[in-house]
């Protein structure tokens, strides 16, 4: 007879970590180091600060070196959506039951937003506290122009929110995949994840199955595009140390300083959750999850770690595969804290820059908006820049100004992934603790005569 635990539930997603073991094993994360580094060396080289060579033929070079880099993003942001939604919607079906999956869902999320608002918080703080605005030596304030002088935006009013709500919904889920919507992407997964828990084992396996081809595709290309990260972390160090010179570079680093302090104080307060409400050593956690934070810094993609941080959940932190196949696909589409907490100290940073003095309501607004925006945004590297344009419109500061911060988001993105996975991870330990006992009906092989 046929594995009845096999017709029940999905061959989980864990299954596809294998594709990136070899990377954890041959040290994929110091590889992106040395990259890094020789891209600065290079850049340096190449840009004005020492003018080897002319600026035009420089930024000519730059190019050039930046292209496996491009390569490395728009591979990555290609495979996110179809990756995404296979994920959620697998994830969902491993659940037992509707209604543990209603109050699993329900916990996730509001976990989720209050820690989201909170990384943003912290980062207005640290900001606040340690001024890296006005520490910057070697670059003058930019100029502010008509052009880039935006209107403060408002908030939905209450008549609008029905509209706005409805809005999330997608009328046609594939304008919202190809116009990368990913919010509406999630929330037509989760429709789709809950109608195959109702169905018949019969009738949603062969979609399931389907899934499955799907996420085997999505990982491959992963595979191939982890084989260019070093060489893509070197080329686009390389361009924007060439187009901005090291001097300018080093004039940021008080920029740096202030949003690694604030990840490692949001890494702290991780730690602090952990031990309070699930009792697990910090110092434990860290050892157990290292291999998945490294690859996550190495890559900057939530989204393309997603197997070993399920098989980590589930082999080392002791989390049913039913938890973590729910919180780990769907925390890699919402959970952005780290990336909230940058937008904060982006945004802090920026008005320093131009004298703008932000108020408790702007800085509310930041907040709200690092939640709202932070919500649904792709699981690729730099798509934090993308999300800090539309904050920084909404505060009234001009988006022309992300050009100072471009250069160093390369190593901030980094930084920001690996905290965004650690609070994935935390989630699930914390949903395992409070989700209940196990049932008799967990999805572990059994062999029936």
């Amino acid at each position: 007879m046929p594995n009845q635990a096999s017709d029940l539930y999905p061959r989980p997603l864990r299954h596809l970590s294998s594709y990136l073991s070899g990377l954890v094993q041959g040290k994929l994360w110091l590889k992106v180091l040395i990259g890094m580094f020789l891209g600065l060396i290079t850049g340096t080289l190449l840009g004005p600060s020492v003018g080897l060579v002319k600026p035009e033929t420089g930024t000519l070079i730059g190019n050039w070196l930046a292209f496996p880099g491009q390569l490395f993003l728009a591979t990555i942001q290609m495979i996110v959506i179809p990756l995404v939604i296979a994920s959620v919607v697998r994830g969902l079906a491993a659940s037992e039951d509707l209604d543990q999956l209603r109050k699993l869902g329900l916990r996730v999320t509001g976990f989720f937003v209050i820690t989201t608002a909170m990384a943003a918080s912290i980062g207005l703080w640290i900001g606040d506290l340690i001024n890296p605005g006005r520490m910057m030596t070697g670059l003058g304030t930019p100029m502010v122009t008509a052009e880039d002088s935006a209107p403060v935006a408002s908030m939905p009013s209450v008549d609008e929110l029905p509209n706005t709500l409805i809005g999330l919904l997608p009328g046609n889920p594939l304008d919202a995949m190809v116009e990368g919507q990913m919010l509406q992407v999630v929330i037509f997964s989760i429709i789709v994840g809950i109608a195959l828990v109702s169905m018949a084992p019969e009738k949603s396996r062969p979609m399931l199955d389907l899934l499955d081809s799907l996420q085997q595709i999505c990982m491959t290309v992963v595979r191939w595009a982890m084989r260019l990260a070093p060489i893509a972390v070197f080329g686009l160090m390389a361009q924007l140390t060439t187009t901005l010179g090291f001097r300018a570079m080093l004039g940021m680093a008080s920029y740096v300083a202030t949003v690694i302090a604030g990840l490692i104080v949001l890494l702290g307060v991780y730690m602090l959750i952990l031990k309070l409400l699930a009792g697990q050593s910090p110092v434990r956690f860290l050892k157990d999850t290292r291999d998945v934070l490294l690859l996550a810094f190495s890559t900057s993609s939530s989204a393309a770690v997603m197997p070993l941080s399920i098989r980590t959940a589930e082999d080392k932190l002791g989390v049913r595969p039913s938890v973590s196949q729910f919180v780990i696909p769907l925390g890699a589409t919402i959970n952005m804290n780290g990336t909230a907490l940058y937008q904060a100290v982006a945004t802090i940073f920026l008005a320093q820059v131009y004298g703008i003095d932000l108020s408790m309501g702007s800085m509310a607004l930041v907040v709200a908006m690092a939640v709202g925006a932070s919500i649904g945004s792709p699981a690729t590297p730099g798509v934090g820049i993308v999300i800090l344009a539309m904050v920084l419109q909404t505060v009234g500061i001009p988006p022309s100004g992300i050009a100072l911060i471009m250069g160093v988001d390369r190593i901030l993105d980094m930084c920001r992934t690996a905290i965004n996975v650690t609070g994935d991870l935390v989630t699930c330990r914390l949903m395992e603790n409070w989700s209940g006992k196990r049932l008799p009906s967990e999805p572990v092989p059994q062999e029936t005569s």
